[in-house]
Parts: C-alpha cells; sequence; structure tokens
C-alpha cells in the first residue's frame, strides 16, 4: 500500500469513529450484545406469554405465566449489569432503552395481567360461586350478604382488571369475570333492596314502631316489578311479593299506589341531538335521546305523568327559523309541539323564553298542543284575569298495590319570574302583568284541593332561590316547597341539575332522597340532558289519596347515539334540515379565529364584533335625531363562557368563512337591539356590577385564589366599548350578583377614561345594548333618562355588519385590563382545555392543568 493511501486510510477511519461516537455508537462486546439481546427476547416473550393465547380466546393463569416472567426478570438484571461493566460508550442509552422495553412488557404488562387474573379469580370467582350455591339453596340472607360483598368489589378494586397493555386479553378476562359479576349484580340489585327493605320493616314492627314500617314497605313495593326477570332465584320475585304481603296485610292495609311524575325543562328547541352552531351531531343534548329515559321510565311504572317546565320554543336556530324565516302559520305546529305530543305530554308550563317572540306566536304555538298548558301567575292587563289556565286536574287511571284499576285525581299548576315583563318589554308592555311566584301559588293550590286535588304538582320555571322571600323575586322553589299540598315540584330556568349540590344555605335539603323541605324536587339540567323522575306513594284517605313517601332523582341521557329515539327525529325532519340549511350560509370571513375561552378575564375578539355592530346599527338610527352628537358607547357579555358547569360551553369559530351559525354562536338570544340614555357616572355604576363578577384578591395570601365568582351569571359581565378602564379586584364588589348595593363606597373601576381623558360624570352618552339590559335593573341602567328598544335583533345587526365589511379582523382592542395585580398572589381561574392550545407564550396567562368538571385550570398574572 502506498504511503499516501495509508495516511488516507487511517484518517477515514479516525474520522468514522469519530463520527460513531457521537451518534452513541455502541462498542459493547459481542458477549454483552448477545446478553442484551437474550433479555429483550425474553421480555418480549413475557408478554407474549398472555398476548398470543388471547388472541386465540384462551386465558393464560398465572401459574402458566409465573416462569415467563421470572426468566425475564432475570434476563433484565443480568443485562443490566453485562451494561454497567461492559465499555459501551453509550451505556445510557443502552439501559434507557432496556428499561423501556421492560417497563413496556413486564411493568405494564405481565406482572399487572398476573395482578389482575389473581384478582379476579382469587376475589371474584369465589364470590360468584357463593352466590350460585345461596340462590340454589335459596338462602336469601346469604344471596343478600353476597351481594353486598360482591357490589365492594366491583366499586373499590375491579380498577386492576384495566392495568396492563393488550387488549384482547383484557376483553377476555373482562367477559370472564367483571361481565358476568356486572350482570349478576346488577339482576340482584333490585330483590336484594326489597329483601332489605322488609328486614327492616320485620324489625321496627317487632320493636312497635309500626308507621315507620309502613313508610319502608311502601317505599319498596313498586321496585318488585322492577325484578329482572333474567333473576336466577326460582320465583324470586313472587316470593318477595308474598313475603311482603303478608306485612302489609297484618300492618298496613293493600290500597297503596306508586304515582310517578316526569319531568323535562329548558329544552330550548334542542329536539334532535344536534349542536346546530358547531353543525355537527351532539350526544349532550335532544329531547331526541331523552326520549328514551321517558320511555324506560315509563316501563318501570306505567302509573306516570309526564310534564314539561317551559323554555321549549326558543334557543338554538331552529327557534329562531321557525320565528322569522320559515315563520309559523295559522294551523301549523310548532316543531317543539309536534315533538311533545309524540311522547304523550300530559301538560306543560311556560317559561320566561316563551315570550320572547310576542304573544300572538305564543298563542300560536299553543293552539295546535293536544295537552294544556298550565300558568297561574300572568294575567291580562284588560280584563285583571289571569290570561292562562291557572291549572288542570286529571283523572288518573292507575293500577295500586294490589292490581286494581282506581282512579287518583292529580292536580298540576306553574309559574314563570315576574322579570318577564322586562324581559319582554316591548312585547308585553300594556298587555299583561305578573304576580309574585309564591303569592301565586298560595292562592291557587288550596283552589285546587278544594276542587279535589289528591296531588298537587307545581312547574316552577325558577330556579331554586334562597330561605327569604322578596315579592317579585325571580327564583323562588326553595319557597314554593314550604306551601302547604305542594306534593311535588318540577323545576328549572338555572339550567343547573337538583338533586345534586346546592347552596350551603338552603337547609333541610336531603340529596339522597331529593327532597327539599320534604318535597320532592327536580331540576333536569338543559337541553334535555336529563330526565327528573319523581315517584309517590299514595296510600288511601277516605275517598281520595294522600302522598306518604316520596323519592327524587334525575337521569342522564347515553353518551352515545345508542339512546336516539328516530320517530322524534323523523317527525321534525323539515324544520331541521332547513334550519341547518339556514345556519349554513355565508356572511362573511374571519382573518383569525374567534373564540370566548379567556372572555372573563380579559378584553375579547368575541365581544368586540358585538359592540362593534352595534355601534355601527346605532350610529345609523341615531342620524337625524336629537341625539345625533352624543357619543355612542356599546355593551357586550360573554354569553358562552363555560356557563353553568358546561366545560365545553365556549364560541369557536375558526379562522376562514363565517356562516350564520356562527353568528348564532355569538349571540344566543334573540335580543333586539337597544339604547339607553345614562351620564358617565351611571356608566362608572354599569361597569361596577360588572365587575362584580371577580371574587377580591387578598394580596397578604400565598395560596391558590380563584378569580371568577362562580355565583356571578357571564352574560351580567358587560364589557362597555368606547371608553378605557382599568378593575382593581384587590379591593371589594360593589354590587352582588343580584344589583344589590353591598359596599357603598368601593370602586374596582378605575382609570375610567373617556377620548383619552378622565371621564366626565355628568357628560351624556348613548349606550348600544339589548332589549334585556335596557329594560332592566342593572346599576347604571336603572338611571336612564331615556331608552328606546328598535324593532331589529342584535344578531341580525351582527350579521348585516359583515356583511358590509366583507372580512373582518377579530380582534379586540384592548380597552379594558385588570389594574396591576399583586405579584406574589397565585390568581387562578378556569376555562375550557381547549383553551391551553392558543395561549400565547409571550402572554399573562399561564395553563396550569386539570380543574373542576372537566375544565382547565389557568393562573394570571
Amino acid at each position: 500500500m502506498k504511503k499516501d493511501s495509508i495516511k488516507k486510510s487511517v484518517v477515514a477511519a479516525a474520522l468514522a469513529t469519530s463520527l460513531f461516537a457521537s451518534a452513541n455508537v455502541t462498542f459493547a462486546s459481542s458477549s454483552t450484545q448477545q446478553i442484551v439481546d437474550q433479555a429483550r427476547m425474553d421480555m418480549k416473550n413475557a408478554a407474549y406469554a398472555y398476548v398470543v393465547p388471547a388472541q386465540k380466546g384462551k386465558i393464560a393463569t398465572s401459574k402458566e405465566l409465573y416462569p415467563a416472567l421470572n426468566k425475564a426478570k432475570a434476563s433484565y438484571a443480568k443485562a443490566k449489569t453485562a451494561i454497567t461493566k461492559s465499555n459501551a460508550k453509550n451505556k445510557a442509552a443502552m439501559l434507557k432503552e432496556l428499561d423501556a422495553l421492560y417497563n413496556e412488557k413486564v411493568t405494564r404488562g405481565i406482572i399487572p395481567y398476573i395482578d389482575a387474573y389473581n384478582y379476579a379469580d382469587k376475589y371474584l370467582n369465589p364470590i360468584m360461586e357463593d352466590i350460585e350455591e345461596a340462590e340454589a339453596s335459596k338462602n336469601v340472607f346469604q344471596v343478600e350478604k353476597s351481594y353486598h360483598a360482591l357490589s365492594a368489589q366491583l366499586k373499590s378494586r375491579t380498577a386492576i382488571l384495566y392495568r396492563f397493555s393488550g387488549k384482547a386479553a383484557r376483553d377476555l378476562l373482562l367477559k370472564e369475570y367483571k361481565d358476568p359479576a356486572n350482570a349478576k349484580r346488577d339482576e340482584l340489585q333490585i330483590p336484594v333492596t326489597i329483601f332489605m327493605g322488609i328486614v327492616e320493616a320485620d324489625k321496627l314492627t317487632q320493636a312497635g314502631r309500626l308507621e315507620e314500617a309502613k313508610d319502608v314497605l311502601l317505599k319498596v313495593y313498586p321496585l318488585i316489578d322492577k325484578v329482572p326477570a333474567s333473576n336466577a332465584f326460582p320465583g324470586f320475585k313472587q316470593f318477595l311479593r308474598d313475603l311482603y304481603n303478608q306485612k302489609i296485610d297484618d300492618k298496613v292495609g293493600k290500597e297503596t299506589v306508586s304515582l310517578r311524575i316526569l319531568g323535562t325543562s329548558d329544552i330550548h328547541t334542542n329536539i334532535v341531538n344536534y349542536d346546530y352552531y358547531k353543525d355537527t351531531a351532539s350526544n349532550s343534548l335532544g329531547l331526541a335521546k331523552t326520549a328514551t329515559l321517558i320511555e324506560n321510565a315509563r316501563k318501570e311504572n306505567s302509573n306516570s305523568l309526564l310534564f314539561d317546565n317551559g323554555d321549549a320554543i326558543q334557543g338554538t336556530p331552529l327557534g329562531s327559523y321557525k320565528s322569522s324565516v320559515d315563520k309559523l302559520v295559522d294551523g301549523e305546529e310548532h316543531p317543539s309541539i309536534t315533538a311533545m305530543e309524540l311522547l304523550d305530554y300530559d301538560g306543560a308550563t311556560l317559561g320566561n323564553h316563551e315570550f320572547n317572540y310576542g304573544l300572538e306566536f305564543l298563542d300560536e304555538v299553543m293552539d295546535d298542543a293536544n295537552f294544556p298548558f298550565v300558568n297561574a301567575n300572568v294575567r291580562d292587563v284588560a280584563s285583571g284575569k289571569l290570561a292562562y289556565t291557572p291549572y288542570v286536574l286529571m283523572d288518573k287511571e292507575v293500577v295500586d298495590a294490589a292490581g286494581n284499576k282506581t282512579t287518583v285525581k292529580v292536580g298540576v299548576t306553574g309559574i314563570v319570574p315576574p322579570q318577564i315583563l322586562k324581559w319582554d318589554k316591548s312585547h308585553l308592555t300594556g298587555k299583561v302583568t305578573v304576580d309574585d311566584s309564591v303569592q301565586a301559588i298560595e292562592k291557587v293550590v288550596p283552589e285546587m284541593k278544594k276542587a279535589g286535588a289528591d296531588v298537587v304538582v307545581v312547574l316552577s320555571h325558577s330556579g331554586l332561590g334562597d330561605t327569604t322571600h322578596e315579592v317579585g323575586e325571580e327564583d323562588v322553589t326553595y319557597l314554593l316547597t314550604k306551601v302547604k299540598d305542594v306534593n311535588a315540584i318540577i323545576t328549572g330556568h338555572a339550567h343547573q341539575v337538583f338533586p345534586g349540590k346546592v347552596d350551603a344555605s338552603l337547609t333541610n335539603v336531603d340529596i339522597d332522597k331529593g327532597t327539599i323541605n320534604g318535597v320532592p324536587v327536580v331540576m333536569p339540567g338543559k337541553f334535555g340532558s336529563h330526565l327528573g323522575v319523581i315517584d309517590l306513594t299514595l296510600e288511601k284517605a277516605g275517598d281520595g289519596w294522600k302522598v306518604s313517601s316520596s323519592k327524587a332523582e334525575v337521569r342522564t341521557i347515553a353518551k352515545d347515539d345508542s339512546d336516539v329515539n328516530q320517530t322524534i327525529v323523523k317527525a321534525v325532519k323539515e324544520a331541521h334540515e332547513g334550519t341547518i340549511n339556514y345556519v349554513r350560509q355565508a356572511v362573511g370571513a374571519t382573518t383569525a379565529d374567534i373564540h370566548s375561552y379567556f372572555s372573563q378575564v380579559q378584553d375579547d375578539p368575541s365581544i368586540q364584533i358585538v359592540t362593534d355592530a352595534q355601534t355601527a346599527y346605532v350610529k345609523a338610527k341615531l342620524k337625524g335625531t336629537a341625539n345625533e352628537n352624543l357619543p355612542v358607547l356599546s355593551a357586550g357579555a360573554p354569553f358562552k363562557a363555560g356557563t353553568r358547569s358546561d366545560s365545553e360551553y365556549y364560541t369557536y369559530i375558526p379562522t376562514g368563512e363565517l356562516a350564520i351559525k356562527n353568528i348564532a354562536d355569538l349571540y344566543l338570544y334573540d335580543n333586539t337591539v337597544s339604547i339607553v340614555k345614562i351620564t358617565g357616572a351611571d356608566v362608572k355604576e354599569w361597569l361596577e356590577m360588572s365587575a362584580g363578577q371577580f371574587n377580591q384578591i387578598d394580596a397578604s395570601k400565598t395560596g391558590e385564589q380563584q378569580l371568577i365568582n362562580t355565583d356571578f351569571r357571564s352574560y351580567n359581565y358587560d364589557v362597555i366599548d368606547g371608553v378605557t378602564y382599568e378593575i382593581d379586584v384587590t379591593k371589594p364588589a360593589k354590587y352582588d350578583p343580584d344589583g344589590n348595593l353591598v359596599n357603598k363606597d368601593a370602586s374596582r373601576i378605575v382609570n375610567l377614561q373617556f377620548d383619552g381623558k378622565p371621564i366626565d360624570l355628568k357628560q351624556q352618552f348613548i349606550v348600544a345594548t339589548n332589549n334585556y339590559r335596557a329594560n332592566g335593573t342593572f346599576p347604571g341602567v336603572r338611571n336612564a333618562t331615556e331608552t328606546e328598544v328598535y324593532p331589529d335583533e342584535n344578531r341580525q345587526a351582527i350579521i348585516d355588519y359583515i356583511l358590509e365589511k366583507k372580512t373582518i379582523d377579530p380582534s379586540a382592542d384592548g380597552n379594558w385590563k385588570f389594574a396591576p395585580l399583586p405579584a406574589t398572589a397565585k390568581i387562578m381561574f378556569e376555562s375550557s382545555k381547549n383553551a391551553a392550545k392558543i395561549i400565547p407564550t409571550d402572554g399573562n396567562i399561564q395553563f396550569i392543568g386539570e380543574g373542576t368538571d372537566g375544565f382547565g385550570k389557568y393562573s394570571i398574572k
């Protein structure tokens, strides 16, 4: 070889060695590599030991798997030692790769599989065998004992069956062990509940506590008809019935009836399981899904009545479509009524949104219904009489505990918030008045009882409220539970769920029984998300009946589309498809995404578009009027901001085409543009009210502090564009969420300016808003010297604004911000977890992690 060739070879070798080293290429000895390769193979084989049999339908036992596991462990330990002692230049990388494989195949593979198998074999199997033996010997006491043992296992420990990798093996274990255990638990739940009730009643009887024994028996008797036909105990159903009748013959008497009251509320034209704003199917809403809950509840107890608690005809683009695009005509049935008739509703009341389109439209909706609407507190101005049927009495044919047909007279009435006079002032002024809700029920219930009502049901389109009665207040359901002779209440309006969490100030609330002050109450969520179920046990009292016990619950629709009632979907197909075509109409384009994720904590584009459109509309309307030269401000609020514990309830519109569905998502309500004439001082009070959305931040605290007051509705957080200001959240709020003055000298609004200068508190302004706010009693607004409600909807003003602009830049103008926040304070708020994807890297908001109820947790500086 030539001398220069030798030099080149040496250089090449050196360069190659350098490159290999920089690339972490292993230079382990062949023996070390063989040990590592063997470990890899043994670890993979350990996983194959349970995965491969499972793919062939066979469950590998722990006894069969221990040899493979032990071999994998030994090989892994040997390989780690070999790598550590080797001269390999990338020991760390090799060890990391080895550990990762061990973690995948052994730590998260065969070991938890063996644990799962051992758990099922040692715990579930013996209990199932005990139950089988007890059923065969008809040992009801042992069945009951084993049932509780099984329930405890399934509740506390079955997560162990999911902790290993390998879908085929997991599915096989679940099919072999958990699924039969679940089925057996479900099969036994009702009969064991009945048996326990009978045993409890027997003990109470022996103790001489006959009335308590009677109540227990009356509660469990309706369950006998629900005992699954699949129950393996021969004659168990008849055994329970005979045992019950033996007790009831001795101590109670057979003339009892189980009556079921079913309720929906705040459907808001969500008939089909479809989100018109996102233009896609949704399984979180839809009366077509609630329909299956209704059907199942009726199967459980044929002695059922079904009522709706209002807000049925407005709320989605479908409601708008039938009120203003494909307008309802005389003799035409509203889609909501069509669906309710198919579900055989027995009655309904009016919600506040029933009045959004005026009295004539409401009359047209109601006159085609084959079920009655009731309301006991809206009066006709001209006659002074109640404008609608205050109550109806229904002779409900039922089957009593002895299997005999009989009749129960059920009375139903309803109320609506008096605030409709403000919210729909343009439609209602001079036409109707509204009585106080509590006083109305106190008056009508005695009339219903005098007319022969055995049972009184109140449809309360009102939130729970508080314990103190103020005449004319909005939320009164808690107070209605104290009205004598009210036996059941379906409530709503607040879009919440009861039985569920309530304010601590509400006393005598039994969440387990679903009662408030002893009266069963249901609030079935919103948009068809839940069905309220009230079970009343009635006993004979002279010629009539009286309620002896009660229980209330809410049931949730399925998370998938398995419960969609296609009959309902087909019945409203024309209106549904017409609405979809309507909302898909393009009106313009946006150069950036529009969302409301941070609309409560910073100036926000989703509000800016609304206030800009309102300003343009009002300025055009004021031309040629006495107010033409007054400065125009504009108020807007975040309508979709995770409202009422819904972590997906936000606006999100991607860059590109803007359609009507997007505008409807920006502006949910069928409000009309309105103006108020107020002073600079009133503007400040208006903003002070809005600033009540925030909790007071304590600069001295080191722990986390929540920024948002969740009792404050986001739609009451008005941002006023046209002025600039800061909000100092270290100061107390001046007003509470209802607009009551709570801190007279408080001032959260600082540096309030107009046209770059401190605002003149005496200067007059025109503020563009909506009819809801203009006719309300918001601080500042209530001092208006002029109010005018225009005929056009705010939504239409936004559409016209975008049509004129064609393309919009949805950036906010930054007219408000927080005054400097305490540097050491940990200030938190919650929003959608999706918001984490669009936080600016240089911003003052940071994603922290999981929040509550599906929200994300964020910090703000």
